[in-house]
């Protein structure tokens, strides 16, 4: 039996694939099977018997925005590594902290990153991380999307390698499609050359992307280049990882050399800008969006995850991003809010390699609708509401999200957790989770 859901009486925010940004006043957006089958002015659309009503009156719809880069489970360590060096937030915080995580705590972490995404209008989320089937388990409880890598390092081995990408291919189109994923590499400065090598193959062979960090700050080029002559997007290029299809986190280490190796492999190559955790660690420069994008590289906001940004809040992320290009560029001009909510929507969806399927509302994309409220003090009056979704919206605006054509939002209700439960349970664990006395860590950083 078909599902169907009409959205009545909304503005719509439309979002090309370039130029403005425009908002539709009093439309109607019908959903079938999770697909948007029509939009159009209200009461003028095909027959609606029978199907699921939400009303839009007074609210804005818009694309569910996406998060580019994250590591959901990091939601359990949020303020727990704050005020210190990256190598310190690494080394003597996060990587101890992760030594004590075990599988439920994962979950339990992940469920609160989808609760928290959700309710703050984030429909689809590019996560990096481990023991990702139980990232995927809260994805299709809570009815958020995902593309899910599992995080791997080469001292754990080629099989744990092997292992890894066979999770990845384990877990894609799972979630009635909700769920893709990605391999998982952590680095060029984890992961040997021979094992990205092994990767961008595996990759290829079961016909999916590659998400990891690379040139994360100049720094890291610049040590690469010391160390081995060449930077690692170099790296990327020479093992594979470009040619198969690359999501890089970060980038603000990609220097002007790198733009053609990327620019030839535009048409699979995104990468997630994440300003808010440069800011916190004193990282000079920042990526380089206005560069990527004239080479026709895809460019998302993420927030990192939770450890470092403190939360997982994509309105605030694309909000910094414009601040920081424009401060960077020495442009008031450059980075215009219609680019802003492009790179939350249609920017990160291609980043994720989904461009067809998500990042616009259009007859024949997935249905992820999210309402938003702009009668609030801080967003009223709206001269134009596309700078109010930029400059002045909160997460707490968001009203209801669609996902796939299913309401998981309601009214500011989040529908499928339970919230009060979840964070009682994380609660009882954080003293273990914290406790960094055993002296041990996943990985050491020194790249």
């Amino acid at each position: 039996m078909m599902r169907r859901l009409i959205v009545t009486s909304c503005s719509v925010l439309l979002v090309p694939e370039q130029g403005s940004c425009r908002v539709e006043t009093d439309q109607d957006i019908l959903v079938e099977d999770g697909v948007i089958a029509w939009l159009g002015p209200a009461g003028s659309g095909p027959e609606a018997a029978g199907a699921e009503t939400v009303d839009g009156t007074g609210l804005i719809a818009v694309p569910g925005l996406v998060n580019a880069h994250t590591h959901g489970p990091m939601t359990l360590m949020r303020g727990a590594a704050e005020d210190v060096s990256v190598e310190a937030w690494f080394n003597e915080r996060v990587w101890p902290m992760e030594v004590n995580l075990t599988p439920a705590d994962i979950g339990l972490g992940a469920e609160l990153a989808c609760a928290e995404m959700l309710l703050s209008g984030v429909t689809t989320f590019a996560d990096h991380y481990f023991h990702a089937e139980r990232i995927a388990d809260a994805v299709v409880r809570t009815g958020i999307r995902a593309d899910i890598a599992p995080t791997c390092f080469s001292s754990q081995g080629r099989a744990a390698l092997e292992e890894s990408a066979g999770t990845a291919a384990a877990l894609h189109g799972t979630g009635d499609g909700r769920v893709t994923a990605s391999l998982g590499p952590h680095a060029p400065y984890t992961v040997e050359d021979a094992d990205l090598v092994r990767v961008a193959e595996l990759a290829r062979d079961l016909g999916l992307r590659i998400h990891l960090h690379a040139a994360e700050h100049l720094e890291q080029t610049e040590s690469s280049l010391a160390r081995r002559g060449i930077t690692p997007i170099t790296v990327l290029e020479r093992t594979g990882v470009l040619d198969a299809g690359a999501l890089i986190a970060h980038g603000c280490g990609i220097v002007p050399d790198d733009l053609p190796t990327l620019a030839a492999h535009a048409d699979r190559t995104g990468v997630a800008c994440c300003p808010k955790v440069y800011l916190k660690h004193a990282l000079h420069p920042l990526t380089p969006v206005r560069s990527l994008l004239d080479a026709g590289v895809a460019v998302g906001a993420g927030t990192d995850g939770a450890a470092g940004h403190n939360t997982l809040d994509v309105w605030e992320a694309m909000r910094l991003v414009a601040l920081t290009q424009k401060q960077a560029e020495r442009d008031a001009t450059w980075m215009t809010v219609s680019d802003t909510v492009r790179l939350a929507t249609r920017g990160g969806a291609r980043a994720l390699g989904l461009g067809d399927r998500i990042g616009a509302l259009e007859p024949g994309r997935a249905a992820d609708i999210v309402l938003v409220d702009l009668s609030g003090a801080h967003c009223r009056p709206v001269h134009d509401p596309v700078a109010a979704l930029v400059y002045s919206v909160r997460a707490s605006d968001v009203r209801t999200v669609v996902v796939d054509g299913r309401v998981v939002v309601r009214d500011g209700r989040l529908l499928t957790v339970d919230l009060p439960g979840l964070l009682a349970e994380i609660e009882a664990r954080v003293p273990a989770l914290l406790d960094t006395s055993h002296g041990r860590a996943v990985q050491h950083y020194d790249p």
